[in-house]
């Protein structure tokens, strides 16, 4: 199992890929790593019409589960949460919506090429 610092230092980068990844197809990032009493949400970005609120699960493989797996029930209520508290501070007329990232890096940081599967309004 890896490290708190390990896991911590590899969720970022995977942020910062997903970021890059966003800005690449149009988004503008308007947040990273929003924090408040409810959570935290990984990237708020924007195109076009909407609003969309980011969780980036990063996985080295799909062997076990496919990252999008671990965004559940629980954790889906929790982003609820944290987007309308966000929405209540900064009022906007874009269309919120819940997209779900999944970043696949065998290497860890050190794949140079990771996987990005992105899913628009996954829930």
């Amino acid at each position: 199992m890896r490290g708190g610092g390990e896991a911590r230092l590899l969720g970022k980068w995977g942020e910062t890929q997903v970021a890059n990844y966003l800005r690449q197809r149009g988004y503008e990032i308007l947040e990273m790593n929003y924090r408040c009493r409810l959570g935290e949400l990984d990237i708020v970005a924007s195109k076009g019409r909407f609003l969309a609120f980011v969780e980036v699960k990063l996985r080295r493989s799909a062997h076990i589960m496919a990252a999008r797996e671990a965004v559940t029930g629980a954790k889906q209520h929790k982003l609820r949460a944290a987007a309308l508290l966000y929405l209540q501070s900064h009022p906007t007329r874009l269309q919120p919506r819940f997209d779900v990232a999944e970043i696949y890096a065998p290497q860890g940081t050190g794949t140079r090429h990771p996987h990005i599967n992105y899913l628009e309004n996954a829930f």
